[in-house]
């Protein structure tokens, strides 16, 4: 499992939703919530962004330095 499939699972849970009611929500199928949550798929950022709504949660999106790694310069 990765950590998108980690957290949306965790936030459902926590707001009490099932898997059908979620994809409800967020306008897709419960199948599609039950690739996300098993890390089958990697869902769109725009499928995301839905999701973190039906959630009532803020997306945010990063890029770190992997361990041991230096930031790009600008």
């Amino acid at each position: 499992m990765n950590d998108t499939a980690a957290l949306v699972r965790s936030w459902r849970r926590q707001r009490g939703l099932s898997q059908a009611r979620l994809a409800e929500l967020a306008g897709t199928g419960q199948a599609a919530i039950s690739r996300i949550e098993s890390g089958r798929d990697l869902p769109t950022l725009m499928l995301l962004e839905r999701i973190a709504s039906a959630l009532d949660c803020d997306l945010t999106v990063t890029f770190a330095p992997l361990s041991g790694s230096t930031p790009p310069s600008s």
